[in-house]
């Protein structure tokens, strides 16, 4: 950086010496003490700044230094998570301490909302999706997302039950007597629910309705999984402290983006999810966007964002898919993996933990 150039001042030529200061008179002694001590608290801040309600920070830092912040969502350290060496503590919501890195949480709510049929660049950084382009700066951002198959349906079946049981298309119905994530929290004494724009009522079992189509609901396609949990979006509660410990929701095909542009599709995510995605942040629970897969190209990369108390915000490129999502929501319940998810490894780095408190000694 040119401290020089950046406090007005011209650099001294080679060979010069400070006496050349001395000829701008009072002024210039003033700009050259203010651009030592600018230099003394880069070196000491290693170059990130002054802290909030510094004196450099009052008089404008970047007008100063000529420092500007990156444009980019910032990026995430990779780091072992069972190692903590190196790791920072940082402020978490409400002023709690946590250590960055870590283990999988257990949120107090998760809900999982599944759109259709993008890839990630058509949506996140895109002038159309403005708010899931934002939440994505709030959240965790996984950048290197994948869907697992072509057409939708394989990759609902994925992301709920651990394998596409042998699903190649969109046919209706399935029956289907396998295990799943919702058999396996009631098993376990939590709670689940699903929440299904354009469902025509409770239980629904028909393939279709006006924008609702039952290929992408796949707890509709297993037996252990009770008709009174699959409800109308309708339903979904306004006091979040009563949701599900997992909640899937469905918006209708047009919300979902399936038939719809992006736009409409981020209009309703704005609407509809931004005040759970918000109390979330300060509640121990979590938002997870994802997609079922892109628009059916060989790469199939996709937008999957987290948002919520517990998330580390940043870019994270390690390479995820939908068995990653389920194997990560069972890690979090202390729940056995299900077929391929046990070949995946939870996500850890893009949560936060509690940072452990000093042994009281006497």
């Amino acid at each position: 950086m040119d401290l020089w150039r950046a406090g007005g001042a011209r650099p001294i030529p080679y060979g010069g010496s400070m006496g050349a200061v001395g000829r701008t008179g009072r002024a210039g002694r003033a700009r050259w003490r203010l651009l030592a001590l600018a230099a003394a608290v880069l070196a000491l801040a290693g170059c990130t700044g002054p802290t909030p309600g510094h004196p450099l920070a009052a008089r404008g830092w970047h007008a100063l230094t000529g420092a500007h912040g990156s444009p980019h969502l910032p990026r995430a350290r990779d780091e072992d998570p069972a190692d903590d060496r190196g790791a920072t503590t940082v402020e978490g919501s409400g002023g709690t301490p946590v250590v960055a890195g870590g283990r999988t949480p257990r949120p107090k709510h998760v809900v999982v909302v599944v759109f259709e049929n993008k890839k990630a660049n058509s949506v996140i950084g895109s002038r159309h999706a403005p708010y899931l382009t934002g939440l994505a700066h709030r959240g965790a951002y996984l950048t290197e997302s994948y869907g697992v198959a072509h057409p939708s349906q394989p990759n609902y079946l994925a992301l709920f039950s651990g394998s596409t049981h042998g699903v190649t298309g969109d046919r209706c119905p399935e029956r289907l007597h396998a295990d799943n994530l919702a058999a396996q929290l009631r098993a376990a004494g939590d709670s689940y629910a699903s929440y299904a724009e354009g469902l025509p009522s409770t239980g629904f079992t028909g393939c279709t309705a006006p924008h609702y189509d039952r290929a992408i609901a796949p707890w509709t396609d297993f037996t252990s999984v009770p008709a009174g949990t699959q409800r109308r979006f309708s339903a979904f509660p306004r006091d979040y402290a009563t949701l599900p410990t997992v909640s899937f929701v469905l918006p209708n095909m047009c919300h979902n983006m399936h038939y719809c542009s992006v736009a409409t599709g981020d209009r309703w995510a704005r609407r509809a999810l931004d005040p759970y995605a918000r109390w979330a942040q300060t509640h121990d629970s979590l938002l997870l966007v994802t997609f079922d897969e892109d628009d059916d190209t060989r790469v199939n990369r996709i937008p999957t964002i987290l948002v919520g108390q517990p998330v580390r915000p940043g870019r994270y490129a390690e390479h995820v898919d939908h068995y990653t999502m389920l194997r990560t929501l069972e890690a979090m319940y202390g729940l056995r993996p299900l077929g391929t998810a046990a070949d995946r490894r939870p996500l850890t780095d893009v949560f936060r933990r509690p940072a452990a408190h000093p042994a009281v000694v006497g």
